[in-house]
């Protein structure tokens, strides 16, 4: 992965954690700080998935990228704050 393949997952991942957060039903328990950083977190991992399986070198935009990246923050978003949740019990 090259500097600008990371510094553009950090960038979609601000955008994908904000997304993950709208996807899900009801109402998350953590800050927006901690969403953001699952959506950085699982725009690199997805992109990284993506290469792996040979999909993230398409002509245009990387749907299938996105949405590998989409669907990882939303389990992340879910899961910081299903956790967090039972702590504060």
């Amino acid at each position: 992965m090259t500097v600008t393949g990371i510094i553009t997952a950090i960038v979609v991942g601000l955008i994908i954690g904000a997304l993950a957060r709208l996807i899900l039903p009801g109402r998350q328990n953590i800050s927006i700080l901690l969403t953001i950083l699952v959506g950085i977190v699982a725009a690199l991992i997805g992109t990284a998935l993506a290469r792996g399986i040979g999909l993230a070198d398409t002509r245009g935009f990387d749907w299938i990228e996105l949405i590998f990246q989409v669907v990882l923050a939303a389990i992340g978003v879910s899961a910081v704050a299903s956790i967090r949740g039972r702590s504060r019990r």
